[in-house]
């Protein structure tokens, strides 16, 4: 893989790991239209490395209150609002870390393919938009009960199958239980935090035991652009979203979902194999 190519990769996932528009679905595109290889065990765990960087960075001060108010309800027991809020968020992380583990290979063989993701990219655009629409949009942080949490951690594990999108299955479930799009979108990138650092963790776990020769200065660049570029999208999303509403980024998918189509069409004429 050269720079160029790095510099790339690295762009797109720190731009649609936290939009609601699958990171999967955009990674596919330059080993279809330009025939570039994957990337490699290496540079996925770097990119996603610096994608948990930017979202811990960006909520550092809430991952600081909330942890302290944790502590505090664990020694004294006293409970407060961040301290229940900060529970809940980790039920809601905790449904996808044994079924990620369990089931990251019979995915990756079975599920990992061009036709899934173009499924996967538009019907799930479509039940964004149907929550967004329908969903009362009214409770507070103090809301997030365990059930609603459970129900959004829950959803989380549709994002293994690729396609889906993290974040845009996890906002689908918060605004389908009530919360508004800045609250569903704290919600989600709050619980992304375990979510990628577990995946990481057994990328590298996988990393250390394979054989092939590591260039760090590549993946040292592909960390800081995703991680700079995940950092931004954080920021501008949540400071767009109120306003904007999904239905962008529904439009969106469904465009990329027809692209892919077509591409796919095309495939016996022009010679692509899709990976």
């Amino acid at each position: 893989m050269d720079l160029l190519q790095a510099f790339s990769l690295a762009l797109i996932q720190g731009i649609t790991e936290f939009l609601p528009v699958s990171s999967s679905a955009h990674l596919i595109l330059p080993a279809v239209v330009l025939g570039w290889q994957d990337q490699g065990l290496a540079f996925d765990v770097a990119v996603h490395f610096g994608s948990l960087l930017a979202v811990i960075w960006y909520f550092r001060q809430d991952i600081l209150r909330l942890s302290s108010a944790l502590i505090e309800r664990i020694a004294s027991g006293q409970k407060t609002k961040d301290s229940s809020f900060s529970t809940n968020l980790i039920i809601a992380s905790l449904p996808i870390l044994p079924i990620g583990f369990l089931f990251r290979f019979d995915i990756e063989q079975h599920l990992r393919s061009v036709n899934t993701i173009i499924i996967t990219t538009i019907v799930f655009a479509i039940l964004l938009l149907a929550a967004d629409r329908l969903g009362r949009h009214n409770p507070r942080d103090a809301d997030l009960d365990w059930k609603k949490a459970l129900l959004i951690g829950a959803s989380q594990c549709l994002a293994l199958i690729p396609g889906t999108s993290r974040s845009g299955i996890t906002m689908t479930a918060a605004l389908l239980t009530g919360f508004t799009r800045e609250e569903a979108s704290r919600i989600s990138f709050l619980i992304s935090i375990p979510t990628i650092a577990a995946a990481s963790s057994l990328k590298f776990a996988d990393l250390v035991l394979s054989t092939t020769p590591i260039d760090w200065f590549t993946l040292l660049t592909g960390a800081v652009v995703a991680m700079i570029s995940a950092y931004l999208c954080i920021r501008l999303f949540l400071n767009v979203i109120a306003r904007i509403g999904f239905l962008p980024f529904v439009i969106y998918r469904i465009l990329l979902g027809g692209l892919l189509l077509v591409l796919v069409a095309l495939q016996t004429e022009t010679g692509i194999v899709f990976h």
